[in-house]
């Protein structure tokens, strides 16, 4: 592209790159000098299969054009734009790896407009520390200090499959995009361990399309008090990612917590992602924590606000979702405006993965709480509701439950010291709404008029087929339009297959659906206010 013209993408935003070079360093060349010497625009290109080890470090550049660091892929085939890359690609890419413990690749301060794509980086010795690292973490006290406008497009991260690796990426940096990449061997023994953490840097953040693979938490916002005052991670877009466990690591010795977590953040949406295969082990077993904690006392204004978790899939865990109010160990703030809808939640089994069962569970009162068109097959509680206070229950300020199709097993919807159902929400919410929601199993007389109760047998005939994992909604249901509005009750799974293939989404998968969902807005819905939605900048397609 030497003398060419250089479109350089971020966030669907392009500006154009006048007399872009491309700067070939081969196999034991000196990547780092390249890196010193790169003016925006130039395309640094690495030799397909050969290994740079050093620390490298990102610098500041003049100017809003983009450098890449790629490997130079024109006379190997290697994934496209938009397709993610994996393991199968190793032998063809370009390998960056520490020759310690310190990371392969770090950002001076304030460093900003580097792309790495096609690149793979190795574990560092030992598993030990970070592999990349953006972003400061105790000396990065202001936003001024803190990179930003950042992309990583189908990178090939991996611990050592031995020793593993403590994170793959601390992402403390202004805005910065994860695409079509792949993050494995994430794992260790006897601490906790990080495919993405964040916890000192203010986004905003797109992850999308990735494999994600930690024994401890795959994916984590906060964790750590911020350094730099008031930091809250906000205008994150979680999208089409898969993360997961390899079910061999339950015979083996690495710490298991969960596969999703924000301790610390606002602005969310969280759509189209798949999480499995979570085991109770250093922590109960639930797979996504929406638990606000003002880690080590240091940061009060630690929040989880407007987030919207659509369209997923929870499969293979001790519990579904967890969510608290406030931090039951320092102050925080509260927890509030929450959307959990249209997501399948299936084998949340207690027997086989540990934990509890429940398929959500709340405590320590959140404020507006919204949970519906949810399918849910669990062997727990449904809903299970917790916290104290001055000796009596806790309540949600602000519950509503909906159009949810769940199975009810032994206590359905409980709270702790209370009786099933409505004695329950009149306990542990204030004010709340409970309609038309269906509970395999459960009674009728021990909950709100306007839901329903049908048999087990009845609701396992409702899917089209359980065995294959299709929850749609076989024709002849009448769960079909029993919902609010003659909606369907439960997932509209055609959206949800959708959302996670990335597929054009349906008008509605199911006569009398809930309405056409403008995903492509990335709207943030507020329960009893109006939808927000995120700047332009994270707006995408």
């Amino acid at each position: 592209m030497g003398g060419s013209v250089r479109v350089a993408l971020i966030s669907g935003l392009a500006v154009s790159a006048a007399a872009a070079a491309d700067v070939p360093v081969p196999a034991g060349g000196d990547l780092q000098a390249a890196i010193n010497a790169a003016q925006p625009g130039d395309v640094i290109l690495l030799d397909s299969g050969a290994t740079y080890t050093g620390n490298f470090r990102l610098p500041v550049k003049p100017g809003p054009l983009f450098i890449t660091i790629r490997t130079n892929g024109a006379a190997v085939p290697l994934p496209r734009p938009g397709v993610r890359i994996g393991p199968e690609h190793a032998d063809a890419l370009a390998k960056i790896k520490s020759p310690n413990t310190a990371p392969a690749l770090a950002t001076l301060e304030a460093a900003n407009h580097w792309r790495i794509e096609l690149v793979e980086f190795q574990a560092n010795v030992r598993g030990s520390g970070d592999i990349i690292v953006l972003g400061g973490s105790a000396t990065q006290t202001q936003l001024a200090q803190m990179p930003h406008d950042l992309v990583f497009d189908r990178v090939y991260i991996h611990g050592d499959p031995a020793a593993g690796q403590k994170r793959g990426i601390a992402l403390n940096s202004g805005r910065t995009e994860i695409l079509n990449s792949y993050i494995a061997d994430i794992k260790g023994v006897g601490v906790e361990t990080q495919a993405i953490a964040s916890w000192n840097g203010s986004g905003p953040y797109v992850i999308e399309n990735n494999y994600i693979e930690a024994a401890g938490v795959n994916m984590l916002f906060g964790g750590a008090d911020p350094s730099v005052p008031n930091l809250v991670p906000a205008d994150i877009v979680v999208r089409r990612n898969l993360f997961s466990k390899p079910l061999a690591w339950q015979s083996e010795a690495w710490a298991v917590k969960n596969a999703f977590e924000l301790k610390n953040a606002r602005r969310v949406m969280i759509e189209g992602n798949v999480f499995e295969n979570v085991w109770r082990d250093a922590q109960p077993g639930f797979a996504v924590l929406f638990t606000v904690r003002n880690q080590s006392g240091g940061s009060p204004w630690a929040v989880i606000e407007d987030v919207t978790f659509r369209h997923n899939i929870i499969r293979h865990a001790g519990g579904g979702i967890n969510i608290t109010g406030y931090d039951d160990n320092h102050p925080s703030q509260q927890t509030r405006r929450l959307l959990i809808s249209h997501n399948v939640m299936h084998d949340i089994d207690s027997a086989r993965w540990g934990g509890n069962g429940h398929g959500i569970q709340v405590g320590n009162a959140p404020r507006d709480l919204t949970i519906e068109h949810n399918t849910v097959l669990q062997t727990g509680q449904a809903l299970a509701l917790y916290g104290s206070r001055n000796g009596a229950p806790w309540p949600v300020e602000g519950l509503v439950m909906r159009n949810n199709l769940m199975r009810h097993n032994t206590y359905g919807v409980k709270g702790d010291g209370v009786g099933v159902g409505e004695a329950s929400l009149l306990a542990f919410a204030a004010p709340w709404v409970f309609e038309r929601n269906a509970l395999a199993g459960g009674s009728a007389s021990r909950y709100p008029a306007d839901n329903l109760f049908p048999t087990l047998a009845e609701f396992d005939a409702a899917f089209v087929d359980l065995a294959a994992e299709n929850f749609a909604l076989v024709v002849t249901s009448p769960l079909r339009t029993a919902g609010t509005n003659g909606a369907a009750l439960g997932a509209d799974f055609g959206r949800v297959t959708a959302a996670v293939t990335g597929a054009p989404p349906p008008a509605s998968s199911s006569p009398g659906g809930s309405g056409p969902i403008d995903t492509d807005r990335d709207a943030v819905c507020r329960p009893g206010a109006v939808c927000g939605g995120f700047p332009p900048f994270l707006r995408r397609r």
